[in-house]
């Protein structure tokens, strides 16, 4: 077996589709709203639909596809995600376009949560985490090359186009789901039943919450990055796409060292990341007021801050290592809940106190992550001790 094989590029192509889907829209806001004859406001909750769409329809679609093969269900949720787009593409009225994007999220969330146990298994122990971290690269690179690409496209040929050009990648993804995936062997599958049996954990809840408000601080700070680059650190607006670039490569890097670090010692690797993201923070306070260092700042931002992605999303599955989907699912689910929360708590920071405070309010979110993992660690050791023979929980 190859360290990662092909399968699982495939699935960081379909990665990638995805994020532009959900991404590209922020840069597309003018043009929807523009054509379709709304405010700019709602053509905004295009977003929040989405992130809805992600957080409540990939549990439930685990849940009503759950005899599928799990190939056969990440073949189902790309051929979900190439109509969604297709209809987005044929959007003439806001409504519709709105109903094309949340048919679409139904393959977010799902997509997630069972390509990254699919490419874990593709791989030896040792890289699971590493292997995950590879296929949300391809999310990360949306950012950097889809998005910029999406947009322009978008600018220049009208922003249905846009949604075609994801199509075609939705297709190439397709194909080359259904030549290299491997069919996992399902033998031992668990019953449903075992799987809504991790609802009753306790370990679930306190992980999700992990997730929740550890990677929140990130979308707190970064929903008003442009705003913070031109007003906080006084940088031309000209040079805010090439500065997300370089966010960009910052995430991707940040994302593939996680990994490493979570296939190491993942409970060490989240406690450390989330501490020094913390304090990192407090620096980034008196960064963003010099805008050559805030270049510098805004890359280690995005390395730190996703390198908690793979750490985050492996630990899901190891929730109930029997039955991992619908964790993982429901990770995904967290993720963009919190996206949104960090994006809401960053509001009312902007509106009643200044764009700089937020580099100080910010942290609070990921230390009461940090808290949570804390307490899910000391649950898990207890369990353990409750479950050797001899021992009782303390």
């Amino acid at each position: 077996m190859k360290k990662y094989p092909i399968a699982i590029w495939m699935l960081s192509l379909g990665a990638f589709a995805i994020g532009m889907t959900e991404f590209v829209i922020m840069g597309l806001l003018p043009n929807v709203a523009g054509d379709l004859n709304v405010s700019i406001s709602q053509a905004g909750q295009l977003i929040t639909g989405y992130a809805l769409g992600v957080a409540i329809g990939g549990p439930i679609i685990v849940i009503l596809t759950y005899k599928l093969n799990r190939k056969n269900l990440l073949l189902l949720l790309m051929i979900i995600f190439i109509v969604g787009n297709l209809f987005s593409a044929l959007s003439a009225s806001y409504s519709l376009l709105m109903t094309s994007r949340v048919i679409t999220a139904l393959a977010h969330g799902s997509f997630f949560g069972i390509g990254s146990i699919l490419a874990a298994s593709m791989v030896k122990p040792q890289y699971r985490a590493s292997a995950m971290a590879l296929m949300f690269t391809g999310l990360t690179l949306s950012n950097i090359i889809g998005v910029p690409f999406g947009t322009l496209i978008g600018q220049n040929f009208g922003w249905k186009m846009t949604f075609v050009i994801i199509s075609i990648i939705g297709l190439f993804t397709l194909l080359g789901i259904v030549k290299f995936v491997p069919q996992a062997d399902e033998t031992n599958r668990v019953p449903l039943s075992a799987e809504l049996k991790v609802l009753t954990d306790r370990k679930l809840w306190l992980t999700l919450m992990v997730t929740l408000f550890g990677f929140s601080s990130v979308f707190a700070y970064f929903t008003y990055i442009s705003k913070i680059l031109t007003d906080v650190s006084h940088i031309e607006a000209k040079w805010i796409s090439l500065i997300l670039i370089i966010f960009g490569i910052g995430v991707t890097l940040g994302n593939i060292i996680g990994g490493k670090l979570a296939d190491r010692d993942l409970n060490t690797a989240l406690r450390v990341i989330f501490i020094v993201f913390t304090l990192y923070f407090g620096l980034l306070y008196f960064i963003q007021q010099h805008s050559l260092v805030m270049v510098a700042g805004v890359f280690v931002f995005g390395l730190i801050g996703f390198s908690m992605s793979p750490s985050l999303q492996y630990k899901s599955t190891l929730v109930s290592k029997d039955a991992p989907i619908l964790a993982s699912t429901l990770n995904q689910s967290a993720f963009n809940i919190g996206n949104a929360l960090g994006a809401f708590i960053g509001g009312l920071v902007v509106t009643h106190l200044s764009l700089s405070m937020l580099a100080i309010v910010a942290p609070f979110l990921t230390l009461m992550g940090l808290v949570f993992l804390i307490v899910e660690q000391s649950a898990a050791r207890k369990a353990d001790s409750a479950s050797k023979p001899g021992l009782t929980a303390v």
